[in-house]
């Protein structure tokens, strides 16, 4: 997009509610936006504008792509808070458990075995409360 073409950021931040709603579901976007204060608002936006307006919007790669990199980034990053969320939009972008499950077994050898078993199990968490299985 040529610069002079830029969106406002409040169109990217609507743009970026919208993607977040649809792939995080908007009970979760809800909570996080009414837990929002004066100290963690600002991130609250940040994310919002930048993660899912900014970088989420482009046509470079489809969602269900997007999905599998963060599952293996969020793996190698130990993250599991963030990756429980993001094993539930990766599923709302069509990933199966057993994508899923190949994408957390990649992650075990280039990021490390004790990555993968905290992966797997933040995954199995989340399928059993989706009602889903590999």
């Amino acid at each position: 997009m040529p610069f002079h073409a830029q969106p406002t950021h409040q169109q990217t931040y609507d743009e970026g509610l919208a993607v977040r709603r649809e792939v995080l579901g908007s009970e979760y976007v809800d909570r996080s936006l009414e837990n929002a204060n004066e100290f963690n608002g600002a991130l609250q936006e940040l994310v919002t504008e930048y993660c899912w307006g900014a970088i989420w919007t482009r046509d470079g790669l489809a969602r269900r792509d997007r999905s599998l990199i963060n599952l293996a980034m969020m793996t190698a990053l130990n993250r599991p808070h963030e990756l429980a969320l993001h094993v539930r939009g990766a599923l709302n972008n069509g990933l199966t458990p057993a994508e899923i499950r190949e994408v957390l077994l990649q992650g075990a050898i280039y990021a490390g075995v004790p990555a993968a078993i905290d992966a797997f199990r933040v995954a199995q968490n989340v399928l059993d409360e989706e009602g889903r299985s590999a």
